[in-house]
């Protein structure tokens, strides 16, 4: 039988070291509650809440080729999954087309590859566009792969202004976080900010930027340094819209989160709420949002990947539902929920199909949506949510001490920050103070069956490379490089960047080609390294 000899207690403090008092009372919560739907939206922006509409399901897909992840599309969608979510392969990232030396080994492994166009009318084939609304987690090549999709819209004939959908196209957090950039950070800002002017003008259901706290958090970040970092990208990109000559309720509304559901429960139903509060707050007072749309906070979020453990992968199961829980009682808009198996790998048909069933027991049987934000109220809660606001305030007046964000991130303070962070939980994991079901306690005492995986036939690769060497033989090269010349053009001038990107795909230029002709007029990041 699994023992835990030397379990410590229950820490005194929160998973991000906030202080926890055995017991609340009114006089620890400040001020009133307001109602769901009033601003500053601590309870939610919508007064109805998920009795009017339930949280979008959204489960995260891309493996090997276009075609394979086509067929999990249809297979998610026939499961009754509400949205679209593409996870790209790591070639298609970092802006490698499947045949460059870089990619060998990689193509398909960790997403779906995409080269070119074509990828992408395969990708969607049979889905009608109009019809469903796509995330795409991407943000280097963002632009790009926005433009694809704009492209297969183009030849289903269906128009931007019916398209629904969420570009991550968060690169601040890559060079924080993630570390999957190519460009320096202002060029690279200058294609954020090109993507939100062009969506704001010609694609105004399209959510131009989902500002990224998850990889944040992923990273080894606390929730409060997750909720101040990614609301401080926040801040840059609504100033990067209006020094680009937009009014900003013409683009803030369109702006989108995603954040992390880790699993501390109740820290993270404060973080949530305080993030609705302290953009509100902003929006309206330091930016002078006018329209109620921009002061309101949308997000999408994921169950924490970082929590999954590859012993006795079945207790994600269980980690993976509470971290739904707490994401819907704090008000999520959209959700994914990880898979038990995705620590070994991607998910297996049957994994996934567990994650989805996951969030459709949460919102069909457990009655948590009946009721909006039925936590307001509690002293604790209410509490931790202050205790939330004050920890990212603190941060925000040192961001604001370094210049902002950006000069914050070329000095590396969020970096150190996140490293510390993440030292102090291993720190605490490796000591026993922190207890990890199946890792650290009530480990099995004989080796574990393995559990079936997902693998990635080694010839999709030498496939998807055939298919890329064919389409270059195939389309008309003059056409290409003339569209590549006509965009380094652009480039190196001032006007926005998106036009001559969909020339580009529409010519079949290939994804690498496109970022290559970039590098030649932008160049690229070398980082600092932080220790």
């Amino acid at each position: 039988m699994a023992e835990a000899p030397n379990t410590p207690p229950v820490p005194p403090d929160t998973l991000g070291g906030i202080p926890v008092k055995p017991v609340y009372f009114a006089a620890d919560v400040h001020g009133d509650v307001e109602g769901p739907g009033e601003f500053p939206y601590t309870r939610g922006i919508h007064a109805s809440g998920y009795r009017g509409k339930v949280w979008t399901m959204r489960q995260f897909a891309g493996f090997g080729s276009a075609a394979q992840t086509n067929e999990r599309y249809h297979f998610l969608l026939d499961q009754g999954q509400t949205g679209l979510s593409v996870a790209f392969d790591m070639p298609t990232l970092m802006g490698h087309d499947s045949d460059a030396p870089q990619s060998l080994g990689e193509v398909g492994r960790c997403g779906v590859a995409i080269d070119s166009v074509e990828d992408m009318l395969t990708l969607f084939q049979d889905i009608d566009l109009s019809r469903v609304t796509t995330s795409m987690t991407i943000n280097s090549p963002a632009p790009i792969s926005l433009a694809q999709y704009l492209v297969v819209a183009e030849e289903q004939g269906v128009e931007f202004n019916k398209l629904g959908g969420t570009l991550q196209n968060d690169i601040l957090k890559e060079y924080i976080a993630q570390k999957e950039f190519i460009f320096p950070v202002k060029p690279s800002m200058r294609l954020v900010t090109d993507v939100v002017v062009f969506c704001a003008r010609h694609v105004p259901r399209w959510h131009p930027v989902s500002v990224s706290g998850y990889h944040i958090r992923e990273a080894g970040s606390t929730a409060a340094q997750e909720l101040a970092f990614t609301l401080a990208d926040g801040f840059a990109y609504v100033e990067a819209g209006i020094a680009a000559g937009l009014d900003v309720d013409e683009f803030a509304p369109r702006l989108s989160f995603f954040f992390n559901s880790h699993i501390d429960f109740f820290e993270e139903i404060a973080k949530y709420r305080a993030a609705r509060r302290i953009w509100a707050r902003h929006m309206r007072d330091r930016y002078g949002a006018k329209s109620e749309r921009s002061w309101k906070l949308k997000f999408h979020t994921q169950t924490a990947g970082c929590s999954l453990t590859a012993q006795q992968i079945e207790n994600n199961i269980a980690r993976t539902s509470f971290e739904a829980m707490a994401a819907v009682l704090g008000g999520t808009n959209s959700l994914h929920t990880n898979s038990m198996d995705e620590v070994l790998s991607l998910p297996t048909a049957k994994a996934a199909q567990i994650a989805l069933r996951t969030q459709q027991i949460l919102a069909y049987e457990t009655g948590v949506d009946s009721t909006i934000d039925p936590l307001a109220g509690s002293y604790f809660v209410e509490a931790l949510t202050d205790e939330m606001e004050k920890a990212a305030e603190e941060y925000f007046e040192a961001l604001d001490a370094r210049g902002g964000i950006i000069p914050a991130i070329e000095e590396g303070y969020p970096q150190r920050e996140i490293a510390d962070a993440a030292f102090r939980y291993q720190s605490q994991l490796e000591s026993g103070e922190r207890v990890i079901v199946g890792v650290n306690a009530y480990a099995e005492t004989v080796d574990a069956v393995p559990p079936p995986t997902l693998v990635i036939d080694p010839g999709v690769e030498g496939e998807q490379v055939a298919r890329v060497r064919s389409l270059r033989e195939g389309r008309d090269n003059t056409s290409v490089a003339n569209r590549l010349a006509e965009l380094k053009v652009v480039a190196a001038g001032s006007d926005n960047t998106m036009p001559a990107m969909l020339d580009c795909v529409r010519a079949r230029a290939t994804e690498g080609e496109i970022i290559a002709a970039l590098r030649e007029v932008f160049g690229i990041y070398r980082e600092t390294p932080v220790f």
